[in-house]
């Protein structure tokens, strides 16, 4: 998995994302992702290239819905 604090300077000002992209998801709800990316110490201002958010979109939805079961 990519680390987002790595993706600095890999995209140009347009293309940063942070996890508050992850507010408008409907599951899981955001404040879970909060908490699923505090714990890779990720903060809500950590930046992301376009790769890292998916990758990383896939992978907490992953553990989200596995925490379901």
């Amino acid at each position: 998995m990519h680390n987002a604090k790595k993706c600095l300077n890999k995209f140009l000002e347009k293309e940063i994302f942070t996890i508050q992209q992850f507010q408008y998801r409907e599951e899981p709800p955001y404040k879970w992702s909060l908490k699923y990316f505090k714990k890779m110490e990720i903060g809500e201002w950590d930046s992301f290239c376009e790769k890292c958010l998916l990758e990383y979109s896939k992978k907490s939805l992953d553990s989200w819905k596995k925490s379901q079961v």
